[in-house]
């Protein structure tokens, strides 16, 4: 049975890079395309897309959230690293558990403090685009960090049954 719910979550982890990755090239290509098209209005016939400059701001936002996300899943996110070179393997594991752990709980803080903004923009009637309500534009923030926090709070899971493993192994 265990094995079931593995594939299971497998299928779901790879269905999920899957939506990830592809949402990523989209907003790059539409982020290039509405660039490129702007530029090209402009220098040709000296005109141009009135709204395209915010909806480059919005999706180079989305870009960067969604991309932090996939950084999380692969952990090729920015990890600074001055003293793991001195310290032992074990050592490495304990340190980067409580970073992971740490960074969860910073990323779930950020996701509700911007789930709060959304909240006020929903409440205020922000808009962008002049009649787009702001939350669907930001909503992207609450939940990037939350996806980033359960992302970190999964390696520190991860790195800890390492650690459990490895001591249970030198015990035997």
């Amino acid at each position: 049975m265990a094995d079931g719910k593995r594939s299971v979550l497998q299928r779901l982890d790879a269905a999920g890079r899957f939506v990830e990755n592809l949402f990523l090239v989209g907003l790059l290509a539409a982020m290039m395309l509405l660039s490129v098209g702007q530029i090209i209005a402009r220098e040709l016939f000296n005109t141009g897309f009135f709204w395209a400059g915010e909806v480059i701001r919005i999706l180079v936002l989305w870009l960067a959230m969604v991309g932090a996300v996939a950084a999380c899943r692969e952990n090729r996110h920015i990890r600074i690293d001055a003293i793991s070179h001195w310290l032992s393997a074990q050592t490495v594991q304990i340190t980067r558990m409580v970073v992971d752990a740490f960074a969860a709980v910073v990323c779930a803080v950020i996701a509700w403090h911007s789930w709060r903004y959304i909240q006020d923009a929903i409440e205020y009637g922000d808009t962008v685009l002049d009649d787009t309500p702001a939350w669907v534009a930001h909503i992207v923030v609450p939940v990037a960090f939350a996806l980033m926090s359960y992302r970190f709070l999964v390696g520190a899971g991860q790195t800890a049954s390492e650690l459990r493993g490895s001591a249970e192994g030198q015990i035997e």
